[in-house]
């Protein structure tokens, strides 16, 4: 890897943060925004900084990556083309909830563009073989569920479709009648369900709290974005109830995944996992 600048952040502005890493703009530059990981995420950023590389070049909508920089105390972080004026979904549905079935529509459209990319084998991480990994390597579950779940993943069929890894409305940006998919460190390929896991997590599942915290929007707004979504999708004529329950086992998979970055139980992701494995969610 080549010499990796050393940024001074005092030419930064801090805009964002989270549990992963803080989000800046420059003062001077209004085409540049950094993402800068926490001190232990290294392996993210450079996760981030391949994949975000890749996508782009494959001309799935994405804001063009710059360079690999870190910060004066070690920190390591991404350099973006800015988005002027550019918002969330999440956001937006939050300030304009009348707006909601139209940004969810839009939204969909996206999420429809994404999967019908196809990538070369082998460019991403499989995502039945990550969550694999995941499942298997838990010490949340007793072996008996543990084979249950597995035996469901083995069924999913692989695929060189194009994954976000964490696609949800706080993950895609828009200005104008533009759009773009962000925070790319999770970037996959496979079965297009592994991705409305987390869909359905984010903008169904969350506690009102907790939604209103990561995604600026109370729960009965989110619910109808997240129905209109699935129609927007789906079809009109879909089954919300169906697809749901068809999508049930892969949130538990996600909550596996989210219980391992935690380290220990979370009572709503252990639900989780436990409701799909009661209502045998994972057989044939």
């Amino acid at each position: 890897m080549d010499t990796i600048r050393v940024i001074n952040l005092e030419d930064y502005v801090l805009t964002g943060g989270g549990r992963w890493g803080e989000s800046f703009n420059h003062r001077e530059n209004p085409d540049v925004m950094m993402k800068l990981y926490a001190l232990e995420q290294k392996q993210m950023a450079l996760d981030e900084y391949d994949r975000a590389r890749k996508v782009y070049a494959l001309g799935i909508p994405t804001p063009e990556p710059g360079e690999l920089v870190t910060s004066p105390d070690g920190r390591m972080g991404l350099i973006f083309r800015r988005m002027p004026d550019k918002k969330s979904f999440a956001r937006a549905v939050g300030e304009n909830p009348e707006a909601a079935e139209e940004l969810a529509s839009r939204f969909a459209s996206m999420c429809k563009g994404l999967h019908a990319t196809v990538v070369p084998a082998g460019m991403f991480p499989s995502a039945r073989e990550t969550y694999r990994g995941i499942v298997k390597d838990s010490p949340f579950l007793p072996d008996e569920s543990k084979d249950r779940i597995l035996r469901f993943i083995d069924r999913v069929p692989e695929s060189c479709t194009a994954l976000h890894g964490d696609m949800h409305f706080g993950n895609a940006i828009f200005s104008g009648d533009k759009a773009w998919f962000i925070d790319l460190g999770e970037f996959g390929q496979g079965n297009p369900m592994f991705d409305f896991g987390m869909a359905m997590i984010s903008m169904s599942l969350l506690r009102e709290e907790v939604m209103k915290e990561m995604y600026h929007t109370d729960k009965p707004t989110s619910l109808r974005f997240w129905h209109a979504f699935l129609k927007a999708y789906f079809g009109q004529d879909c089954r919300i109830d169906e697809i749901e329950e068809e999508i049930r086992p892969f949130v538990a998979i996600r909550a596996l995944y989210m219980q391992s970055l935690e380290g220990r139980i979370v009572p709503p992701f252990q639900k989780w996992v436990l409701d799909a494995l009661a209502m045998g969610s994972f057989e044939a």
